[in-house]
């Protein structure tokens, strides 16, 4: 999501000591730079940020730093050459700063889609991946990453197969999910939900007309979308509520069932599967695609439905509707799911001796 979003640990912001970095524990055995796009970019929160308090009990101190002009270039090509240069810059004293630390750690590209100064940071260095960000530049920016990687974590087994092929070692290590709260009951009113960045509306949009035909069928139910822009279901009478950190948990609560629809290409493999892993945090079944890491999770418990076709869609929504029952025991699978395989205190252990074991 584009915004800062709630997390495990307390607000990170008031922990922050400059602009784009942060540092927590004072006294560490590890110390960690930590390079990521930006301060509110979903993979610096979810896949470096929201671990470092768990990091700082295990003697790890994750200092990070960013960029402030975000972390894509701006549409206009004319303003390409500015964000570049600045962003650029805004690297230097930080490539500078980590060479106090023991690990360097990148999220992904220090400037989209390029290399630039990873081949002047410190080793040992760990890169993370959670996007199929290889089919940027036919891979090339990929392939010169990995070689200036002693290890690379990536989100799911399929990244982890493109990865192997250049990369000197590979770890998986899905993507955490903030449990520290109890779920709330499902709503009297049932509810189908999303919730997402605005890039990736265009999949929701897909599926208006099996929305369309699910609403008309259960009339008491109502849709919600969660995001940064509102969207444009075909007309479909939709609640939009604006993204922000303080209103995400409570829309997760309001919600009956979660949506997460993909297409099925190399770009969607490539996808961690987060959305479904909030829900399940939640205790709401979703009706997903089975694409990637969502048919994995599908077949790890009994925590969802997918649909590919109008006909699945609808079918898996009115179940969901029409059973109540059904749709709270999904929703206690994926809790009990998520707590065990995807929750921070369950993943943070192993990242934790991955930085140890790197550092050595």
């Amino acid at each position: 999501m584009a915004g800062e979003q709630s997390l495990d640990a307390p607000s990170w912001y008031a922990l922050i000591g400059r602009r784009g970095s942060t540092s927590l524990a004072l006294r560490v055995s590890l110390r960690v730079a930590a390079f990521t796009a930006s301060a509110v970019a979903p993979a610096s929160r979810f896949r470096v940020r929201q671990y470092a308090p768990a990091l700082s009990k295990a003697d790890i101190d994750v200092s990070e730093y960013w960029t402030g002009l975000g972390s894509y270039p701006p549409r206009s090509p004319w303003l390409r050459p500015a964000w570049l240069a600045g962003t650029l810059a805004q690297r230097v004293p930080q490539v500078a700063a980590g060479w106090g630390a023991d690990v360097t750690w990148f999220q992904r590209e220090m400037v989209s889609t390029l290399v630039t100064f990873e081949g002047f940071t410190r080793r040992p260095r760990l890169l993370d991946i959670d996007d199929a960000v290889h089919l940027f530049r036919d891979g090339r920016t990929a392939r010169r990453l990995a070689r200036l990687a002693d290890l690379v974590v990536v989100g799911n087994e399929w990244l982890a197969e493109v990865w192997r092929r250049w990369a000197p070692a590979i770890e998986i290590l899905p993507t955490a999910v903030a449990t520290d709260f109890a779920p709330a009951p499902l709503p009297e009113r049932p509810v189908i939900g999303w919730i997402g960045t605005a890039s990736n509306l265009r999949y929701l949009t897909k599926l208006a007309p099996a929305l369309a035909e699910a609403l008309r069928r259960f009339p008491h139910a109502t849709l919600a979308v969660c995001c940064d822009q509102a969207p444009d279901l075909q007309g479909l009478p939709v609640t939009h509520v604006a993204w922000a950190p303080e209103i995400e948990r409570a829309f997760l609560d309001s919600l009956t069932i979660g949506l997460m629809p993909l297409d099925d290409t190399l770009w969607e493999r490539g996808k961690c599967s987060y959305k479904m892993l909030q829900y399940m945090a939640a205790a709401r079944p979703s009706v997903v695609s089975p694409v990637g890491m969502n048919a994995t999770i599908l077949a790890q418990g009994d925590v969802g439905l997918a649909a590919t076709s109008f006909e699945e869609w609808v079918a898996a929504l009115s179940r969901l509707l029409a059973e109540p029952a059904t749709a709270e025991q999904m929703g206690r699978a994926g809790r009990a799911l998520a707590l065990s395989r995807y929750s921070i205190a369950a993943l943070a252990p192993r990242l934790a001796g991955l930085l140890h074991r790197l550092a050595k």
